[in-house]
Parts: C-alpha cells; sequence; structure tokens
C-alpha cells in the first residue's frame, strides 16, 4: 500500500485585498477548530449531551462515505489536493443548510480549510472567498494534545498538529475573530471553559470583519 501524501508545510499568507471582502451573514454558530488529536469529537460530543444542536466535521463525513462507497484506499494516498476541494465543497454544502439564527457547535468550519491547503499543496487563497459566506459568533481552537502512537509516528503527528494550530489561529485572526484558545485539560474541564466564555465572547470589529 503506497504510503499517505506527505505535507509540505507550505508558508502561503492570506491576501490582504481578499481579507477585506465582507461577510455575507452573520450566524450564531460558535466553531470549534483544531488539529489532529486536539480532542474536537470528544469536546463536540459533551456538547451534545449538554442538549446544543453540533455539526460534524466534513472532512470525516467525506472520509466515511467514500470507505461506505467501497473505497479501499484512503484519498491522500492518491491526490490530497483535490481532497481538500473536496471537503471543502462539503463543509460548504453543509453551512449552507443551516439556520444562521440558531446557536450551534460546527466541528471545524470553512476557514479550517485553509491551512490544510498549505500543507497539501493548494494556495490558500483560491479557498479564501468562500471564508465569507457566513460570519461565525465565536471561534474556539483546541491546543494539540499528546500523542500516544509509536515514537516516529508520534513525533510526526506533533509536527502536523502544530503546524495546522498556528495556521489556523493566524488565519482565524486574519479574518478579523477573537480567537479562544483553549488550553489541554480534561475533557469536562475543557466543556465548562468554552461554555464560560461564550456570554463574553464578542464578535471583531465590523471594519476588520466587513460585517
Amino acid at each position: 500500500m503506497s504510503k499517505l501524501a506527505q505535507p509540505d508545510f507550505r508558508t502561503t499568507e492570506l491576501d490582504p485585498a481578499l481579507l477585506s471582502t465582507p461577510y455575507q451573514v452573520q450566524t450564531s454558530w460558535h466553531v470549534i477548530a483544531g488539529g489532529p488529536c486536539s480532542g474536537k469529537s470528544t469536546l463536540i460530543g459533551l456538547l451534545a449531551r449538554c442538549g446544543f444542536r453540533t455539526v460534524p466535521e466534513a472532512a470525516r463525513l467525506y472520509l466515511e462515505k467514500e470507505m461506505a462507497n467501497g473505497k479501499k484506499d484512503h484519498p491522500l494516498h492518491s491526490d490530497a489536493p483535490a481532497l481538500q476541494w473536496k471537503i471543502k465543497a462539503m463543509q460548504l454544502s453543509l453551512e449552507d443548510g443551516l439556520p444562521a439564527n440558531e446557536m450551534l457547535f460546527l466541528d471545524s468550519a470553512v476557514p479550517c480549510c485553509l491551512a490544510y491547503c498549505r500543507a497539501f499543496g493548494v494556495d490558500p487563497n483560491e479557498f479564501l472567498p468562500d471564508c465569507f459566506q457566513h460570519r461565525y459568533a465565536s471561534v474556539f481552537i483546541l491546543a494539540p494534545l499528546s500523542f500516544c502512537a509509536d515514537h516516529e509516528r508520534a513525533k510526526e503527528l506533533a509536527t502536523v498538529a502544530s503546524y495546522l494550530d498556528e495556521w489556523q489561529t493566524r488565519d482565524y485572526i486574519a479574518l478579523g475573530y477573537d480567537v479562544v484558545r483553549v488550553p489541554v485539560m480534561p475533557p469536562e474541564e475543557r466543556l465548562a471553559f468554552v461554555l464560560e466564555r461564550l456570554p463574553r465572547q464578542g464578535l471583531a470589529s465590523a471594519e476588520a470583519g466587513g460585517g
């Protein structure tokens, strides 16, 4: 079996001209972001158990769909750049079907795709215009957890997680969001940390957000 496509860790900055694009729709959605093994799924599960509406991660849904359709090889084996476009399209479709005024939690959102673009050879500015379809109420980025895989694999995952964590944070800030960093702590404490900050989570200025 072929090896997974290796990230090349590009550092492409977002186009300042595109960053002035106005947002189309203000929402009441809260984004739970973070790289692999950051604990997003666990936190989303806890939020769901508290009665909040949650929206699953598009990347996970896409990969599960491919496996259900009989695909035996992971899409990253063959065409990682093409996979980013497909995941972004699914994320847009998910968000387009949501009521803007309903409070809910997204397991990742369209701007999360930008960091993955860089990692797999796609210019993030090709995806950037789609980041202005919805303006989120708040963005929480989970710090990466420690890795329990074998030593070499753990080092590789930690490097990828650190890269995605840095660029997701930079991208959301560039888009005008007041990012809330969620530190490593037990899941229930992370849940409390997020819920305690929801009432105080302010939107970025209209000048930065364009809407």
